[in-house]
Order: structure tokens, then C-alpha cells, then sequence
């Protein structure tokens, strides 16, 4: 095991890893036990009692976090012409469609989130093998396949970001930067966690959030106290 610097050592005596903490109270101490010298991603884990293995305990959604990610989102525009100026309006990054896919087609993926057509699907399925794995092939469900191009590209731009259990039973997610004020890093986690809890499947059953932690880039994770949510 590598040894930790001293700053890291610091860090890990912050966190009372016997007790759970309010997401307030977690959202200052991660500001406090960041320490690379760069604005770190605050990351939310929350293991989930459902099994994702059976359909009707998935757990996936959307949700617009209050403040945003901190992240510069990069987004593709696969539209017909007619929708290619209102895209560019909405501040899509690559706007087109035949071009762009040649590109991905040769192995191009240099994007966040691809925003499409319901028209256009037939043309991205070829592309799943590419797009998949990377969680980039557009979908109904997250709000990334429809007419309103210009309003989906607004929304992942203003803070909108999808989730999906994984096979573990644990659903991650990027809600803010160390460089958020820790309310607003706490407005985003709970607006994550509120989301979570509506999007409980009645065929789960017992305790649906079993654990609820907090970290950033390279820290040590605070276990959050789900009665504080």
C-alpha cells in the first residue's frame, strides 16, 4: 500500500470514520480534507438496497443540479439542418450530423453528452459499440433523444446529469467542484438524494439507501447520515 503524504495523513485524522455526519457538516469537511492542487471533482456515492439485476429494481434518472457541475460539458448536436441554428444558439459545442458521425464511426468521442433526434436513432445504432461503453449513446429516458434539441442542450449545460445504479447497487455521481461554497455543494447533494429516494421501485425492499458517502478527488470519503437528508 502507498504511503500517504503528510498532507493526506492530515486529512484522514479529519474524518471521524466512526460516525456519520449531516450533509452539511460533510460538504465543509470535503472542502476542508481537499488538498491536490487543482479544483477537484465532489463526487456522491450512495449504495442502494435494490437488486439491479432485475428489471423493475433499476434505478436510473435525471436531475438538474442547483448550482451546476463546475464542469465545462462539452456537448454534440446530432440534428438535421433545420435544428442546427437553434442548437449553436443553445451553445452546443459541435453541431452537424452525417460528419460527426464518420468521425465517431473512426473512433471520435471527444464529447460529454450527445443530444439527438428521435429521427436520427436509426443512424446512431451502428455506433453502439462506440458510444456505449463511453455512456454516450443518447436516450428517451434521459431527456437527450427529442424535437426540443435546443432545450435539452440548455438543460445538460445549466447542470442536468443522468445516473444509473451499477451492477454493485451503487449510484455515483459528480455534484459540484472544491471550489463550490459547501452550501451549495450541500444543495446539490441533496437535490441528488431527494431525486433518489422518489425514484425508490416499489419492488425493493428493507432499507433502499444503505449508505451515503462523500468525497473529492483523492480524498478520504465522510459516511453522511441518511436521517439528515
Amino acid at each position: 500500500m502507498a504511503k500517504l503524504t503528510k498532507k493526506q495523513q492530515e486529512s484522514v485524522a479529519k474524518v471521524d470514520k466512526s460516525q456519520t455526519y449531516t450533509v452539511t457538516e460533510a460538504s465543509a469537511l470535503v472542502k476542508e480534507i481537499t488538498t491536490v492542487n487543482f479544483d477537484a471533482s465532489i463526487d456522491l456515492a450512495v449504495r442502494l438496497g435494490v437488486d439491479p439485476r432485475k428489471a423493475n429494481q433499476m434505478v436510473r434518472g435525471v436531475v438538474t443540479l442547483p448550482h451546476g457541475t463546475g464542469k465545462d460539458v462539452k456537448v454534440l448536436a446530432l440534428v438535421t439542418p433545420d435544428k442546427e441554428a437553434a442548437a449553436k444558439e443553445a451553445g452546443a459545442d459541435y453541431v452537424g450530423l452525417d460528419e460527426y458521425l464518420q468521425k465517431i464511426k473512426g473512433g471520435w468521442t471527444d464529447v460529454d453528452v450527445i443530444v439527438t433526434m428521435p429521427s436520427v436513432m436509426g443512424k446512431l445504432g451502428p455506433l453502439g459499440r462506440v458510444l456505449g461503453p463511453r455512456g454516450l449513446m443518447p436516450n428517451p429516458k434521459t431527456g437527450t433523444v427529442t424535437m426540443d434539441v435546443a432545450k435539452a442542450v440548455k438543460d445538460v449545460k445549466a447542470g442536468k446529469i443522468d445516473f444509473k445504479v451499477d451492477k454493485t447497487g451503487i449510484v455515483h455521481a459528480a455534484i459540484g467542484k472544491a471550489s463550490f461554497d459547501a452550501d451549495k455543494i450541500a444543495d446539490n447533494a441533496n437535490e441528488l438524494l431527494q431525486t433518489l429516494i422518489k425514484l425508490k421501485p416499489t419492488a425493493a425492499k428493507g432499507t433502499y439507501i444503505k449508505s451515503i458517502f462523500m468525497s473529492s478527488t483523492m480524498s478520504p470519503s465522510i459516511g453522511i447520515e441518511f436521517k439528515s437528508v
